[in-house]
């Protein structure tokens, strides 16, 4: 039975790892997720392990630094530049050769931006229901449902419909949920009579949205990251509070976790647009 009245409100794409991203009326869709997200990231020099927002305490700016492609980046092309802009409102290409020296010191710890993840690449996350405890700070693998090398947390698509933000709102009326916090590739617009959290029935379901075809596998677990400041957003702990009214089994953790969105796969590369149809089958 198929799911329809559905479109593609939203595509966006992060050119560095938890750097705020860009917007897009297209995009090309490989086996690999949108061509060009997560393509770069940032690797700690002294711990070797890939930066990120999980771990606001060592780097609370990564969401003050903007990446876009300096050209549409395709499957068929070399590596793009990406132009990042600092908090300060500098801006550099990843291709310059001191770009690891005005990075580390925007960071003020030395990094270095690189396109390929350490082998069995890594990443600190902050538990704050764990503040002041041993086990505040863990130590993550990455790109577990995607292909070795990349950045992605878990797999390479992230879907969100307007079904959940509306709920999230509903539950938090006085916070301010809006769907940047939780930084999907897609957003999908349900229909009115689609309420609560919607993409929880569409684990194991296939997606068809232009010519790509996903398949579900997972709810989306959240950590820290939606509560933190980004842009005009404040910083608001009971973002997770509400997401946790939401928990749910997610198979690859094989537990309940607090969840909003999905995780997908490519098993039809194509391309997709904004207002496009999609069907959930």
């Amino acid at each position: 039975m198929s799911v329809n009245n559905l479109t593609l409100a939203s595509v966006w794409r992060y050119p560095v790892k938890s750097m705020m991203g860009e917007e897009l009326n297209a995009a090309e869709v490989s086996e690999k997720g949108i061509v060009g997200d997560r393509a770069y990231a940032l690797v700690d020099i002294e711990s070797n392990k890939v930066v990120s927002a999980k771990n606001p305490k060592k780097w609370p700016e990564m969401f003050y630094f903007y990446a876009r492609y300096n050209e549409t980046p395709t499957t068929n092309q070399k590596q793009t530049s990406v132009a990042i802009t600092l908090p300060n409102g500098d801006t550099l290409n990843s291709d310059q050769a001191d770009a690891d020296q005005v990075l580390s010191t925007a960071f003020s710890r030395p990094v270095k931006l690189t396109t390929q993840a350490p082998t069995k690449a890594t990443l600190e996350q902050y538990w704050p229901e764990y503040e002041g405890e041993n086990t505040e700070i863990s130590e993550e693998a990455i790109s577990g449902d995607a292909h070795e090398g990349s950045f992605f947390d878990y797999a390479t698509l992230h879907i969100l419909t307007t079904a959940t933000v509306l709920e999230l709102q509903k539950l938090y009326p006085e916070g301010r949920i809006e769907p940047r916090r939780f930084r999907p590739n897609l957003i999908i617009a349900t229909n009115p009579e689609q309420t609560g959290f919607v993409e929880n029935d569409w684990v194991g379901k296939t997606l068809t949205i232009g010519t790509v075809k996903l398949l579900v596998t997972d709810p989306c677990p959240r950590c820290v990251m939606p509560s933190l400041a980004q842009g005009d957003l404040a910083k608001d702990a009971k973002i997770l509070k509400t997401i946790a009214q939401n928990t749910v089994h997610v198979p690859f953790a094989d537990k309940a976790l607090p969840s909003a969105g999905i995780y997908a796969k490519v098993i039809q590369p194509g391309v997709i647009k904004r207002n496009d149809v999609v069907i959930v089958e």
